[in-house]
């Protein structure tokens, strides 16, 4: 198999596997599922995945790799726009989100590159807070405003994603609208 048909079966083997995650959750992912929504043969996804261990890693280090630069290139950088950044990723691609923060189901010490892009997008917000807060921030100061913005914009992600929050709030008309909402009271408490 030329390297071009290699590249071109691993990149089908893994956005089938993205999808199946964004319909039904990781739990629903098995290499043979795969590769049977792939249209490809069961053994096919082992030549580029070890196991399903190394597909979520895969996943994951390209989830990493979109939501750092998703990260990187938010329109103005504010603290709004980063939250705003954080969740449309999120809300965008379901299927690498749903899988970048289980650590039972891929553990990034084991995957040296993946830990690499995890880092890279965690060092993209922290960099940005650190600008933010300027120099005479310390760095308790620096790493509580990063696990605020995160843990925040994470957590609406998550109840936008796979959580009740329709169901206890109501109809939200304007997903957009309702996220720079958020977003501005949640950086509020920031000043």
């Amino acid at each position: 198999m030329s390297p071009a048909n290699a590249d071109s079966l691993q990149r089908t083997v893994l956005a089938a596997a993205v999808s199946i995650v964004a319909s039904s959750g990781p739990d629903d992912v098995s290499l043979r599922e795969v590769a049977r929504a792939a249209g490809v043969s069961h053994q096919a996804p082992y030549h580029h995945f070890k196991d399903r261990e190394g597909l979520f890693a895969a996943i994951t280090e390209e989830g990493f790799s979109l939501l750092a630069d998703s990260l990187h290139m938010s329109q103005s950088p504010t603290r709004e726009s980063m939250f705003v950044a954080y969740v449309q990723f999120a809300l965008r691609h379901p299927g690498h989100f749903r899988v970048m923060f289980r650590r039972d189901i891929c553990n990034l010490e084991k995957y040296p590159d993946t830990l690499i892009q995890a880092d890279r997008a965690f060092g993209v917000l922290a960099d940005f807070v650190a600008t933010t807060l300027g120099e005479s921030a310390s760095v308790d100061e620096i790493r509580l405003t990063t696990t605020y913005m995160w843990s925040v914009a994470h957590g609406l992600a998550t109840l936008l994603l796979d959580g009740p929050l329709e169901k206890k709030i109501g109809d939200i008309p304007n997903v957009d609208e309702f996220v720079m909402n958020v977003a501005r009271l949640a950086t509020r408490a920031l000043s």
